[in-house]
Formats: C-alpha cells, sequence, structure tokens
C-alpha cells in the first residue's frame, strides 16, 4: 500500500487498487478495459486535494511544497513514463487504477518494451492488420517463452549438440549448430532451423517443428523446470521421405557429412557413421534441452575462451568449450561420440607446466617427444604426491567431478607428415612464433595445420573404449598456434587434433556469474559420467 500511496501522492488511502497479488503480462494485456469513470479514483482525486489544502494552517512558519501527484500528469507523459519501466512491472502498475491500466492499453509502451528488452526492430504497426497488438506479441510470444531463450545442448545420448534459440524478427527461432564437413575446421558452422514460435493471425502462439523436408508442422514445447525445456512434434510424417529409411539416410549423410557411403572408404568410419544415423533418427519427434554457458573471460587468459571445433578422428568434427580455471585450461565436449560421450572434458592442460622443446630437427623422432613429455609427467606426479593428491585428480577442485580427457577414440591411422615439435618459448601476447611439424608417424585429420606455434603446455586427454568403457587419461602436448587454434598431441595415440575457433555470435549465452558456469560444467558431466 505504502508503493501506491507514493504514486499516488496522497498517503495510505483505501481507493488504492493495488492488490497484494501480482499478475502476469498476459493478465495484464487481457485485461478488460472498465468505465472511465471511478469513483474511487475520484476520491483520490479529492483527498489529494484536501491534503493539500489541510497544510496551510498547521503552522506560522513557510507552507510545505505541494505535492504532486502522478494522476494529474497528462497522459501522453504517462505513457513515456511507463514505457520505459521493465515489463514485468507493467502488471503491478496496472493494478494502481482504472487511469494507469488504460494508459497501459496504449501499444507504443509495449512497442517499446519489445524493442529495448528482446531487440524487436521490426515495425510492429503492421501487426494492427492480423489484428494483433504489440501487447499480444509481448505478452504471449516474448514473455511467456523467455526461458528457452539462450544457448543450449540437446540431450541426443552420447551426440549432444548446440541448440541456440533467439528472437529472430516476429519469430522466437531455434538453430541447431553443426561442425563444418570433415576435416575442413577452419569453415564456418552449419546451422538449420529446428523450431520457430510465432504470433500471427491468432491470439495464441504458434509452435511450428522445423525439421523434415516438408515444410513447417504442427510441433509443442514445454518448460520441464528450471533451466530445461522439451520439444515435441506432432506431425512425424513430415520427416519421412518417399524413398524410404535409404533416401533419409542418404540424404542426411550429405547434410551431415557432405558425401556419400561410397566416398567413405575407411570401414570403421562407415560403422561409425551409421550408428549415428540409427541412434539420432530415434530423437526426430522428441528433445530435452538443458542449458550451457559461454565460459567467461578474464584478462589473464591465455586466449580468449570460447567454443572451438575440433577433429576426432573416424567420428569427424566436434564442438568443445575451452575454459580456464586459474592455472588450467579444459576442453569440455559439447558434441561427442561413442567411446568419450558430450559432456565430458576432453583434455586438460596445466598452464604451470610449459614445455620446453628442444630444436625441430631433434624432435623428427616420435621417441624424443615422447621422452620429454613423460618427464614433465614424472614432475607433475611427484608434485602431485606432494600436495597429497591422485594422480587421477589432476586439475580438479574438491568439488568438481572427475574430469576426463580425449583424443581421436579409434586407432592411430596411417602415418603423416613427418617433422617435429618446436619449442614456444615467447609468451602468447608477443606474437612471436617457433617453427612447428608434427613428429614422424603422428596422424592428423587435417594436414593444412599452422606451421608456426607460440607455445606449448603439458595436457592430458581422455581415451576410452566403446561405451565410454575403461576411460583414461593420457599424457599429451597442448600447442597453441594463435588466438583462434590450438591442438593436441594425443602421445598413445600418436595422433593429433586441430582445433579453431566457433566464429558464431550466439545471444543470451553469458553466465550470470563464475558460478553459475562451474555448477553447469558439473552438471552436464554428470549426466554422462
Amino acid at each position: 500500500m505504502a508503493v501506491c500511496a507514493r504514486l499516488c501522492g496522497v498517503g495510505p488511502s483505501r481507493g488504492c487498487r493495488r492488490r497484494q497479488q501480482r499478475r502476469g503480462p498476459a493478465e495484464t494485456a487481457a485485461a478488460d478495459s472498465e468505465p472511465d469513470t471511478d469513483p474511487e479514483e475520484e476520491r483520490i482525486e479529492a483527498g489529494a486535494a484536501a491534503l493539500s489544502g489541510a497544510g496551510g494552517g498547521r503552522s506560522a512558519g513557510p507552507s510545505s511544497p505541494p505535492r504532486c501527484s502522478l494522476l494529474e500528469l497528462p497522459p501522453e507523459l504517462l505513457v513515456e513514463i511507463f514505457a520505459s519501466l521493465p515489463g514485468t512491472d507493467l502488471p503491478s502498475l496496472a493494478q494502481v487504477c482504472t487511469k494507469f491500466r488504460r494508459i497501459l492499453h496504449t501499444d507504443t509502451i509495449w512497442r517499446r518494451r519489445c524493442r529495448e528488452e528482446y531487440g524487436v526492430c521490426e515495425n510492429l504497426r503492421k501487426l494492427e492488420i492480423t489484428g494483433v497488438s504489440c501487447r499480444d506479441v509481448y505478452a504471449k510470444l516474448l514473455h511467456r517463452y523467455r526461458h528457452i531463450l539462450g544457448l543450449w545442448q540437446p540431450d541426443i545420448g552420447p551426440y549432444g549438440g548446440l541448440l541456440n534459440v533467439v528472437v529472430d524478427g516476429l519469430f522466437i527461432i531455434g538453430w541447431m549448430y553443426l561442425p563444418p564437413h570433415d576435416p575442413h575446421v577452419d569453415d564456418p558452422m552449419r546451422f538449420k532451423p529446428l523450431f520457430r514460435i510465432h504470433l500471427m493471425e491468432r491470439k495464441s502462439a504458434t509452435v511450428e517443428c522445423m525439421y523434415g523436408h516438408r515444410g513447417p508442422h504442427n510441433g509443442h514445447v514445454q518448460i520441464v523446470k528450471k533451466d530445461e525445456f522439451s520439444t515435441k512434434c506432432n506431425q512425424t510424417d513430415h520427416h519421412r521421405m518417399s524413398g524410404g529409411r535409404q533416401e533419409e539416410f542418404r540424404t542426411w549423410l550429405r547434410e551431415e557429412w557432405g558425401r556419400t557411403l561410397e566416398d567413405i572408404f575407411h570401414e570403421h568410419m562407415q560403422e561409425l557413421i551409421l550408428m549415428k544415423f540409427i541412434y539420432t533418427s530415434q530423437y526426430d519427434n522428441c528433445l530435452t534441452y538443458r542449458r550451457i554457458y559461454l565460459p567467461p573471460s578474464r584478462p589473464d587468459d591465455l586466449i580468449r575462451p570460447g567454443l572451438f571445433k575440433g577433429t576426432y578422428g573416424s567420428h569427424g568434427l566436434e564442438i568443445v568449450m575451452l575454459s580456464f580455471h586459474g592455472k588450467r585450461a579444459r576442453g569440455t565436449k559439447i558434441t561427442g561420440d561413442p567411446n568419450i560421450p558430450a559432456g565430458q572434458q576432453t583434455v586438460e592442460i596445466d598452464l604451470r607446466h610449459r614445455i620446453q622443446l628442444p630444436d625441430a630437427e631433434s624432435l623428427r623422432d616420435f621417441n624424443e617427444l615422447s621422452r620429454v613429455v613423460l618427464e614433465v609427467r614424472e614432475q607433475v606426479r611427484q608434485e602431485q604426491e606432494q600436495e597429497g593428491r591422485p594422480e587421477d585428480a589432476e586439475g580438479l577442485g574438491q568439488q568438481s567431478p572427475q574430469p576426463c580427457e580425449e583424443p581421436p577414440a579409434e586407432p592411430a591411422q596411417a602415418p603423416g607428415d613427418g617433422g617435429a615439435v618446436a619449442a614456444a618459448e615467447p609468451p602468447a601476447q608477443s606474437g612471436q612464433g617457433q617453427p612447428f611439424v608434427l613428429p614422424v608417424g603422428v596422424s592428423s585429420r587435417n594436414e593444412d595445420y599452422p606451421r608456426t606455434c607460440r607455445m606449448c603446455f603439458y595436457g592430458t586427454g581422455l581415451i576410452a573404449g566403446h561405451g565410454f568403457t575403461s576411460p583414461e587419461r593420457t599424457p599429451g602436448v597442448f600447442v597453441l598456434f594463435d588466438e583462434d587454434r590450438f591442438g593436441f598431441i594425443w602421445l598413445e595415440l600418436k595422433s593429433f587434433s586441430l582445433y579453431s575457433r566457433v566464429q558464431a555470435a550466439f545471444r543470451n549465452a553469458d553466465a550470470p556469474s563464475p558460478q553459475a558456469f562451474e555448477e553447469m560444467l558439473k552438471n552436464i558431466q554428470s549426466l554422462t559420467s
């Protein structure tokens, strides 16, 4: 009541109509207008006049300045004031009195809220043709589905994924982001719409599934709980193709891999591709998504954290999130495979142990590289024993679940080009580089890797059998090339993964706090541990 009294300028009057319970924007937008004359409102104004006149005879001193009531302001000024308030505050304001509620029916207010809160820059006046008001757009579309905006990881077993739900014009669209075709790690991300929500001729939002090749069709979105929602397709026949499963598989293969099965000569890769198609096809009618955040950045980070595309042998390209945690950096899988599923920590870098490699010529022998790395691993082991930590807990805080590091989860392939890893003494900020060539016998899916690196660090990677069986962390070398690319040499597999930064701009993806980001990492890892 005190808040209403200040708004009306009359003190604790019984004429204030603000109720204790709060209404949602949808209820406010749909509230029926009341008659222009309101006896209680007239009583408020009369009380305000009486209070103004009563102040003069109380003392001989100077009279207090007259109190001004919001009710006395012209409607056009009240529109400007109300339009500057957050949309979530307007329902309470509408309950103060009839005059405020009438003014809050002005579309100018809601047009500004749509623009400032959700970035809707479209000319909302064209909605008048369909009979949809800006209040409808705000209350029944934007505000109602605000909780699904942001970055999400779909629950597709070990494969995961990356979804960004954004306001796009007068639509809310869920865009699924896919890595480029293997092995072109520097190519831009691909994306396709999975669903969209819009408010057109009807007074309630329409959800449409965009999966398949027969156009938009009826769908459903349900907010399961905080930071989790699900989508469901109500017309799965739109996902089917006339040529049956064989045509669907060929189409999926061209979209997912950019080639036909006949172009893939590696038998193991053919099996993995077919397995992924069969598994992911089970989720074409219903999916659950869990919120993820982009990692926070700190001034002392080695490079800017974020999302990277990485090569993972026969599994193709996968998306990894690089984040920094004090003296350690971690790469967490956003998309995964049957060996190392999404959510697991594929690599971990010990920033306290810089690997000082000899000249490139001496390191053409893989055994020399192995000797240097294993010496560093022994040093790390001794330090951990002194700190009272087991080697398995390397890089983990006491409150974090055990991180996992992962390499291309497959046997080493044919040897790649000969070469060696060069030591990188200058700091990353110096911009100076050292020659870099892969040692003889180390395979790489992408031979077009940088031939200059800034520095190297000791790290560990997670390897496991099919189904994430017998996971173990093995030593490796983290190679920093530049601000947007790094690599990892999996010592045990004699394999090299190249990572390139995802340049797409994701909206509503920042973590509210560092603690929220750490909690998110623990949650997505616990789902697959």
